[in-house]
Order: C-alpha cells, then sequence, then structure tokens
C-alpha cells in the first residue's frame, strides 16, 4: 500500500507503546483511525492527542480476550467510516519465564488469552469482511523476534511462535482466496514501553496466589524488566516507522533489529538442519 491518506486503520493496544506510536504514525499519514485498548482512561488521552491533530479518530475501549467486544469494535469502525484498510492486531502481555512445569495455569491462560485468541479474534471477526470489501489492504499482527528464536520456556515465547505460524497461514489463505489483502508479521526485539508493566491490566481472577513475600518479589521483577526497556529499548515510535515503511514496501515480516534477529534465527535454523536441538 503505497498511498494511505484517506484509508482506515484499527489498532489494538493503542493506549501506549507500539499501538499508540502506530496510530500517531497513521495518523500522520492522513489516515482515519479507530483505536482499541483496555485501558480506557489512557485510549481517551490518545484519542484527544490525535484529534487534536486534525486527524478523524474514534477511540473504543477494547477487552481483545472477549470476542464479542472485537466484534463490536468492528462494528463501531464499520459503522463510522464504512471500511478498514489497515488492521493491526497489536494488543499483547507478558508474564514470568521459568521452568515450564513450574509457570501456573493462571499465566499461561492469561497469556494465550490476550496474544493467542486476542489476534485470532480479530481475524476471524475483520478479515471476512476487509475481503467483501474488496480493497486493498493489510492486516499486521505484532509478534516479537522471540517468535522467530528460541529460548527459555515463557508463555510469552510460546504464544509468540504460535502467532507467526497464525500470520504465516493468513498468508497463504488469502493467496488462495485471490485477496487484494495481505499478512505482515511485525517483529520488534526490545522497546521502550509500559510492555514490562502488562499485568496491571490483569484480570483478578487469572492473578495466581501469592504471599506478601511472592507478591513483592514479582513487583520488583516486573519493575527492573520496565527500567531495563526504557534504558535499552527502541523508541516506540521509530518500531512504527520501521512498520509504516514496511507496509509501503510490501515485506511480510519486519525486523527492527534484523542482524540481532538473523543471528538468532540462523543459530535455530542450524540446531533444526543439524538434528542437534536448540544450540545455545
Amino acid at each position: 500500500m503505497k498511498d494511505l491518506k484517506g484509508k482506515v486503520a484499527v489498532v489494538t493496544g493503542a493506549a501506549s507503546g507500539i499501538g499508540e506510536a502506530l496510530a500517531k504514525t497513521f495518523a500522520a499519514e492522513g489516515m482515519k483511525l479507530v483505536i482499541a485498548d483496555i485501558e480506557a482512561d489512557r485510549l481517551a488521552a490518545v484519542e484527544k492527542a490525535i484529534a487534536a491533530t486534525g486527524a478523524e479518530v474514534i477511540a473504543v475501549p477494547t477487552d481483545v480476550t472477549q470476542k464479542d467486544q472485537i466484534e463490536a469494535l468492528a462494528d463501531m469502525a464499520y459503522d463510522t467510516f464504512g471500511a478498514v484498510h489497515i488492521l493491526c492486531n497489536n494488543a499483547g502481555v507478558t508474564s514470568r519465564s521459568g521452568h515450564i512445569w513450574e509457570i501456573e495455569d493462571q499465566d499461561w491462560a492469561w497469556v494465550t488469552a490476550v496474544n493467542f485468541y486476542g489476534v485470532l479474534y480479530g481475524l476471524q471477526v475483520f478479515v471476512p469482511r476487509m475481503i467483501e470489501g474488496g480493497e486493498e489492504g493489510v492486516i499486521m499482527n505484532t509478534c516479537s523476534f522471540v517468535g522467530l528464536s528460541t529460548g527459555t520456556s515463557s508463555p510469552y515465547g510460546i504464544t509468540k511462535h504460535a502467532l507467526t505460524r497464525m500470520t504465516e497461514g493468513l498468508h497463504y489463505d488469502l493467496k488462495a482466496v485471490d485477496s487484494k489483502l495481505r499478512a505482515a508479521l511485525l517483529l520488534p526485539g526490545a522497546v521502550a514501553s509500559d510492555f514490562g508493566l502488562a499485568e496491571r491490566n490483569r484480570p483478578a481472577a487469572l492473578m495466581p496466589e501469592r504471599d506478601d513475600e511472592e507478591a513483592k518479589e514479582a513487583a520488583g521483577r516486573r519493575e527492573r524488566i520496565h527500567n531495563w526497556l526504557q534504558e535499552n529499548g527502541m523508541p516506540a515510535e521509530d518500531v512504527a516507522g520501521i512498520a509504516l515503511d514496511a507496509i509501503k514496501e510490501d515485506r511480510f515480516y519486519i525486523l527492527t533489529e534484523p542482524e540481532d534477529t538473523k543471528a538468532r534465527l540462523r543459530k535455530r535454523m542450524e540446531g533444526i538442519l543439524e538434528g542437534t536441538g536448540p544450540l545455545d
């Protein structure tokens, strides 16, 4: 897609981080925006900032783990603007890593609900309507470089591998029906965002039981991750700029740190091709 002016973009997870940056970047291109997030207050602030630039934007508080809310988001987008040309399934969360047999069921349930089903519901709800519209468009799923590489066990990494395969499958599915739509996979490295504090939006029912000491340790771990990302992560605006260029250039795999990601990928592929197993 070369000319985005006047086109419509839907961005989930748009109240902060990559999602907020994508929305503002698209607005600067003259697009109309439908932004969604579970954090209604922060989402409203982003909507106000975008509207102040003169762009057309509506905010729809949305929990992506609830399919009926994704359907309501789509209805609002089509009722307001009549079409969707870019869909960014961007909402994502993380939990602690650890030995796979020690990670709590609540961690698996929460991360899978957002990172896997949140994207799947977006595809199920939006893609048929986008295909029916008959216009050129892009479905971009926000993954991570860990969706291509290997490493220790974590619900986050495992769901991101699933998202890679889901998006690759979408690529083939769109070709099979001769659609004008195409799929894209955004694979950022570390990003300076509030991602490390994602647990602030975690439902109480999916919170593991922790005593005071465990809760303090978990809070400290989140704070350390957050601080590291702020110091070492790529600005979200830069990630959004890379994504914008890739959309215009019709690229599928969108790497924000290509040399590092390719090195990790080569190591993983060597282990597969040589049959040695994952290489440290």
